[in-house]
């Protein structure tokens, strides 16, 4: 009898860990289709934030400021400006390209990503350095929008004020985080004093649209966490969780550490709209989008440029021979990265570069982070402005190619 009941109670034990193995498998099958669906939807989304952000910039041109036209634009450009960050939190987390990943000194990064969250609230930051803090390589960009996501829900979870502490020191080989390999790791821990996280959630704090927040004011996407676990994940890093009722939540980020040194500046989270820059010159632009061709159109023209348009890579190809053949050349062209049933971005700028060596090429996607866009010169553009685009910021782009 105790043979026959310890074997059904392995039995049982082997069932619930297939089972437990089972569950955890369809939750990422159903996680990557999300990404996969999110991702797409994100890249038709922002062709049409761009037809409604460029269109919005380039008419408050024709106004003064204290006219009310002006205030209900400056209004709608701000909700846009909103849909567009929503919508890069989509992209984000459909996991669509490799991070740029620079090596970095994890302190000013952490700094700064804190401060810039918490600035403006009633908490206070409290950091712990390790002496002698490894490097890591990491996109600073998308690093920084993690560490801001989890302050910003640990600033949420303290609507009364307080401190959160962030620590940040040396690891190595951690067992059983999050699937980690054995290594090195720089491990960044953000803990609040908020009302704790209950046991029965902690299964589900990564998952897309799930949120502790409650309904009104401090109502979110419910995308913060998935995006900061997807982040992490890309750079081959964990996230873990310690949390107890009305005693806080602790946040742990483990990097993969590097010996190598530091290379460029820490970039800023947010990167301030200059007034725009008018110049002279011929462009191409190919998209096919006609609304997208019109209103690029439409920008350009009002920065003092002459411009001319194609549907496709191959209609881009050949009105650039034509203008080389007539001494009449573009000075720069703008090609969509991607073209539905026709030559795309990638595959014109070879052509072109056939045709003339120097051609200024920069490329432009609803999909920010398509390698063809992250990984922009190994194809040979010049430069890439990411949709949707304000006038300003397709004009500073443009500029600076036509400088280089």
């Amino acid at each position: 009898m105790k043979n026959s009941k310890s074997a059904m109670q392995k039995c049982g034990k082997i069932k619930n860990e297939s089972l437990s193995e089972e569950k955890a498998i369809n939750k990422h099958r159903a996680l990557d289709s999300m990404a996969a669906l999110s991702g797409g939807i994100a890249h038709d989304y922002n062709n049409i934030l761009t037809a409604i952000i460029g269109n919005i910039t380039l008419a408050r041109r024709y106004l003064n400021q204290g006219d009310k036209a002006f205030r209900l634009l400056d209004q709608a450009l701000q909700a846009s400006e909103a849909a567009r960050k929503l919508t890069q939190k989509l992209i984000t987390f459909s996991r669509g390209g490799a991070p740029r990943k620079v090596v970095t000194a994890v302190d000013r990064l952490v700094i700064n990503s804190v401060d810039f969250t918490l600035s403006g609230s009633n908490i206070k930051s409290r950091y712990h350095f390790a002496p002698d803090l490894w490097r890591v390589a990491v996109d600073q960009s998308q690093i920084g929008q993690a560490i801001h996501n989890i302050v910003m829900n640990a600033r949420e979870a303290m609507p009364q004020g307080g401190h959160i502490d962030v620590a940040v020191t040396n690891i190595t080989a951690p067992a059983g985080i999050d699937s980690l390999e054995n290594g090195d790791y720089v491990k960044i821990s953000i803990t609040d004093q908020g009302h704790g996280i209950p046991k029965a959630e902690f299964g589900k704090i990564f998952d897309p649209y799930y949120s502790t927040k409650d309904l009104g004011e401090q109502k979110g996407t419910g995308l913060g966490l998935s995006i900061c676990h997807s982040i992490i994940k890309k750079h081959g890093g964990g996230v873990s969780l310690e949390s107890q009722i009305d005693a806080g939540t602790t946040f742990n980020i483990y990097l993969p550490a590097t010996r190598s040194k530091p290379a460029g500046k820490t970039v800023p989270l947010e990167k301030a709209c200059n007034e725009p820059i008018y110049g002279v010159g011929k462009i191409l632009v190919m998209d096919d989008d006609r609304g997208i061709r019109e209103l690029a159109g439409e920008i350009l023209e009002h920065l003092g440029y002459q411009v001319d348009f194609a549907g496709d890579g191959a209609e881009a190809v050949a009105a650039y021979q034509a203008a080389l053949q007539s001494s009449d050349p573009f000075d720069a062209v703008i090609l969509d990265l991607t073209v539905r049933g026709g030559m795309g971005g990638k595959e014109a700028i070879q052509e072109l570069m056939t045709l003339d060596p120097g051609v200024k090429g920069i490329v432009s996607s609803g999909y920010s982070e398509d390698p063809g866009l992250t990984d922009f010169e190994k194809h040979g553009f010049r430069g890439v402005v990411a949709k949707p685009y304000t006038l300003e910021e397709l004009g500073e782009k443009l500029s600076g190619v036509l400088k280089g």
